[in-house]
């Protein structure tokens, strides 16, 4: 997450404290092999967020960008070892009614479970089979196809947080056959750090079959964000190559990216339309498993908002949504 999500997460968290048919996972396959992309939410979810940047209507965005599905950010511990968005805001809230309007449009969801700020649930909950048990919570609360954990901070530096996640996630997939696990997490211009490989060798160790393993590569004081992000991205397809032993094929459909639009946290490194779209190029010609950004609350020029509610470039509202949306025709 970047800096504009974590400090601004940070103040909302302080103000406050299907129409589908059945899952298809995505497999070790080629990518010709792997379920169509506009089959499922995971592909093609750009973040949306009802805690601030002053949110959009998805329907609006929906009708405007012909965007199918959103990732909804972000839920946390209410305290205790149980979900909440934002960790103040209950299942059947705002969020909610979100999800049944995207639903109501023809659309899915991706909830996102963690983020930068608050309290994680692998905090409060004493292990892998409660966290496991949080998780189906949010997944029973909105019969998902599909969820996000997005590690970061602290859960992703604990060794002992990350590898409950990934248990908790060897759980869910056995309890609901055919969701669809997303683990999205921090990266360097050359691809995962030694947190992020150590997370595959505990995938790869207990069976875990996570889908898609996306990478934020932003926040890298770079010029050339389109090539960083491709570099960073084949550092993760060779590194889940040597872990889990796949073709070329396979670990693309196995990996993600995760940008963010415009302005980044850092000074002079920005992601404009142009390199969003090469990065999209690249992702659908290698048969990459998910592209995504933070976020829609952003994907508009500044005509008198703030950070939290456009990119600090010059754009037309929705262009990078619009970018996405291709990806998964």
């Amino acid at each position: 997450m970047s800096k504009i999500r974590k400090s601004l997460l940070a103040t909302a968290v302080a103000a406050g404290a299907l129409a589908l048919g059945a899952p298809q996972a995505l497999s070790a396959a080629a990518p010709e092999d792997v379920a169509p992309k506009a089959q499922s939410p995971v592909a093609a979810s750009p973040y949306l967020y009802n805690g601030w940047g002053d949110p959009p209507s998805p329907t609006e965005v929906m009708n405007a960008t012909g965007i199918s599905s959103f990732t909804l950010a972000f839920i946390n511990s209410d305290g205790g070892c149980n979900p909440a968005w934002d960790g103040r805001r209950p299942l059947n809230g705002q969020d909610a009614a979100t999800i049944d309007e995207i639903r109501a449009a023809g659309g899915d969801v991706v909830p996102s479970i963690g983020g930068y700020s608050g309290t994680k649930l692998s905090t409060p909950c004493a292990d892998a089979q409660a966290l496991a048990g949080a998780y189906q919570k949010v997944i029973d609360a909105y019969q998902l196809k599909a969820i996000d954990i997005d590690i970061e901070a602290d859960e992703f530096n604990t060794k002992a947080s990350r590898d409950e996640v990934i248990e908790a996630l060897k759980i869910v997939k056995q309890n609901n056959p055919g969701i669809l696990t997303v683990v999205t997490f921090p990266t360097t211009t050359t691809g995962p750090n030694a947190n992020g490989e150590d997370m595959f060798a505990k995938a790869n160790a207990i069976g875990a079959d996570i889908d898609v393993w996306t990478q934020m590569p932003f926040d890298f004081y770079g010029s050339d964000m389109a090539q960083d992000t491709i570099n960073a991205t084949e550092g993760l397809k060779e590194a889940l190559k040597s872990t889990f032993g796949y073709s070329d094929a396979e670990a693309y459909a196995h990996s993600g990216i995760s940008s963010m639009n415009g302005v980044t946290d850092v000074e002079g490194e920005l992601v404009d339309q142009a390199a969003f779209q090469t990065m999209a190029d690249y992702a659908k010609q290698n048969g990459l498993g998910r592209f995504t950004f933070w976020s829609v609350n952003r994907d508009r020029p500044c005509d008198g908002g703030d950070i939290s509610s456009c990119s600090s470039i010059d754009q037309q509202p929705w262009d990078f949504t619009k970018i996405v949306a291709g990806f998964e025709s």
